[in-house]
């Protein structure tokens, strides 16, 4: 039987309960993807980090219940918590290697840790009924990203009150659909629907933020934004546009340590 090091982190909150909990499991050597599938389904978070150290990197994946993804943001805040704040690792700032989406680094400033993730690449695109029949309101905009559609509504009440038809959004080819306003008192704020990824509303989307903070950037001409998810949790972020680079900043809580045992 084996030992594994399990973390629990609440990601882009500035107190526990808030923002988005993923797992963040510590392996000496690679578990087979269907272990680790079967460990994220477990666990019944929006995602689970694995992560393994190298010489002078970790590698990382990410799972949800249901399947591998490209990227996730949150769950690479929390393993980046972990590494700082409950290994020996000393240096200021940690190179992920991902075999889905490459290198990621992040750094650690204050009680903020952030991510330096590549900026999406998305282009508008037409109306599709199905996500106007998802979010039951057509967007002012619409977007395609690599993995996922935004869709560019008028204010953050109109954010708020969406009550998704999660059917029609399974139906849409992609990750998921971000649903984006201006903010009342931030720059931005979003929400973040994926049911054909196992996760009918992500509580933080960290990745989502590549799409996000360079069409508000160019928008609103900004580089440096003060965001908001408004989910029923709730998460806060700080996004810095550096052209092909989106910098995404926030706090993370530990919630749990234990082992599994496989």
């Amino acid at each position: 039987m084996q030992k594994i090091k399990i973390f629990q982190v609440d990601a882009f909150a500035k107190d526990l309960f808030k923002g988005n909990p993923a797992a963040v499991c510590l392996l000496e050597q690679w578990l087979t993807d269907e272990r680790m599938q079967s460990i994220a389904f477990e666990n019944n978070l929006s995602e689970t980090a694995f992560v393994t150290r190298k010489a002078d990197y970790f590698e990382i994946r990410w799972f949800t219940p249901t399947v591998e993804v490209d990227l996730c943001g949150h769950a690479t805040l929390a393993s980046a918590c972990v590494i700082f704040n409950h290994t020996d690792f000393l240096a200021e700032e940690i190179i992920f290697l991902s075999p889905r989406s490459g290198e990621l680094r992040v750094r650690k400033d204050g009680k903020k840790f952030y991510l330096d993730f590549p900026a999406d690449e998305f282009a508008q695109c037409n109306h599709l009924p199905e996500i106007t029949k998802g979010i039951g309101v057509k967007p002012l905009e619409l977007y395609r990203g690599k993995t996922d559609y935004m869709a560019v509504l008028a204010s953050e009440e109109d954010v708020r009150k969406i009550q998704p038809d999660f059917d029609a959004i399974s139906k849409l080819d992609a990750r998921g659909l971000i649903v984006t306003a201006p903010g009342n008192n931030v720059d931005f704020v979003s929400r973040f629907f994926g049911p054909q990824s196992g996760v009918n509303e992500d509580p933080v989307t960290g990745s989502a933020h590549t799409t996000l903070a360079p069409y508000w950037s160019a928008k609103l001409g900004k580089p440096e934004l003060d965001a908001k998810q408004i989910s029923a949790r709730g998460g806060d972020l700080h996004c810095r546009d550096a052209g092909s680079r989106i910098f995404i900043g926030g706090e993370a809580q530990l919630y749990l340590t234990g082992e599994i045992h496989v």
